[in-house]
């Protein structure tokens, strides 16, 4: 019988057992990979919301660049998955100001990203969407906006554009201002969908020139991607079958629970 080689890093061959260090790695690999697939399911059933419920599972155990890097690209994997697997009729002259405006607020994010206090900007984002979502869930009607127009539109595009160059937070405050002006799930869906595919594609590469996505990052890339296409498609096929009145409750929810996530994981830190 041949001898069994001893394995390297602390991981002892004949007791099988595993140091701290190694513990530790697989516990936030795993942890990694199960706010992957939640994330990935949330965003496919509503278009948006990945960075939002990933980062409730990953700000405990991640850099927060890293996990900022992963945020924007698995929301980016997530919109093309979404925008294979559920096509809704493209209103360019709505969604054109959100991306103009979105294309001017991610150089900003971009730049704010590594001297930005974390802690404070989801305090106040989880503040305000735990205090205005429910109101408006709670409401007999839904309060609308008809007369904003495209410039208040493009203004929308800037703070999601800043957000997405933050952590890949674009669709927040977009999906509330459309829920706000009373469009039709599809037409929403639509507007989001676009929006978050090309603030995302932009942010990614964004991330890429200015060296922001290291090599060291690539591990969770190659959890990230796989554990998040399933469940993303399982979203969007349940989209499908779903109405207007039941996607703006589960919009309205979720954007709830994220800000309860974010005041979760900032508010101990702050204290602290």
């Amino acid at each position: 019988m041949l001898d069994r080689p001893p394995l390297r890093d602390g991981i002892i061959a004949n007791s099988f057992t595993v140091t701290p260090d190694v513990l530790q790695m697989l516990t936030i690999y795993l942890v990694v990979a199960l706010g992957a697939v939640v994330a990935g399911f949330v965003q496919g059933l509503s278009g948006f919301a990945f960075s939002m419920v990933a980062m409730s599972f990953w700000a405990w155990v991640l850099d927060p660049k890293l996990a900022a890097t992963l945020a924007v690209f698995g929301g980016l994997t997530g919109q093309v998955v979404a925008a294979f697997s559920v096509r809704r009729g493209l209103s360019l002259q709505r969604l054109l100001p959100f991306i103009l405006g979105g294309l001017a607020g991610i150089p900003l994010g971009v730049a704010l990203l590594p001297n930005l206090d974390m802690h404070w900007f989801k305090t106040l984002l989880g503040a305000l969407l735990v205090t205005w979502c429910p109101v408006m869930l709670l409401a007999g009607r839904l309060p609308r906006i008809p007369l904003a127009g495209r410039l208040v539109d493009g203004v929308i595009g800037v703070i999601g554009g800043v957000m997405g160059g933050l952590g890949g937070f674009t669709g927040t405050v977009p999906t509330l201002w459309c829920t706000l002006k009373g469009y039709e799930r599809d037409l929403q869906r639509s507007i989001i969908q676009n929006f978050n595919l090309s603030m995302l594609f932009v942010t990614m590469l964004t991330y890429l020139g200015t060296g922001i996505v290291t090599v060291d990052m690539l591990p969770f890339f190659a959890i990230v991607a796989p554990a998040m296409l399933i469940p993303t498609f399982l979203g969007t096929r349940l989209y499908i079958g779903i109405s207007d009145l039941q996607f703006r409750r589960i919009v309205l929810g979720l954007l709830t629970a994220s800000g309860v996530s974010l005041l979760i994981s900032s508010v101990p830190n702050l204290l602290g």
